[in-house]
């Protein structure tokens, strides 16, 4: 064996190694490439995803506010009821009716509203003779 068959099998050696370095090399760029896709999936999937919740919130938030906004006046309303007492109130503004006082004067002397005056002059209120 001379040295130009040993460096011959050396550099066979050498060619061998190389194109199993690259056929490793280009399976291992499939995979990855494979990977890289099987995360985009995902990411375009969580990115509808996370745009339906946004839209969601939206109209959560849009609800949230127009209860927030008929809460406030059922709550003034209560508030404005408290104050008064509303039975006593009532139970005078009857009697009030019943001896002819007409709607205006229930809201002044009891606080009523004018939707309760008239309501208690028409249910309690004298009947007029046509």
């Amino acid at each position: 064996m001379n040295i130009n068959t040993l460096l011959g099998f050396a550099g066979a050696a050498l060619g061998f190694l190389g194109l199993a370095s690259a056929l490793f090399t280009i399976r291992a760029v499939h995979g990855w490439r494979a990977r890289c896709l099987m995360v985009e999936s995902s990411l375009t999937a969580v990115h509808r995803e996370l745009e339906l919740m946004a839209s969601i919130s939206v109209k959560t938030g849009r609800r949230v506010k127009r209860i927030e906004q008929e809460y406030a006046g059922v709550a003034d309303r209560v508030d404005q009821v408290e104050l008064r007492g509303a039975a006593p109130c009532f139970d005078q503004a009857i009697d009030s009716a019943r001896r002819g006082a007409d709607p205006g004067k229930l809201t002044q002397q009891f606080g009523l509203s004018r939707g309760e005056a008239d309501l208690v002059t028409r249910l309690h209120g004298r009947k007029m003779s046509a």
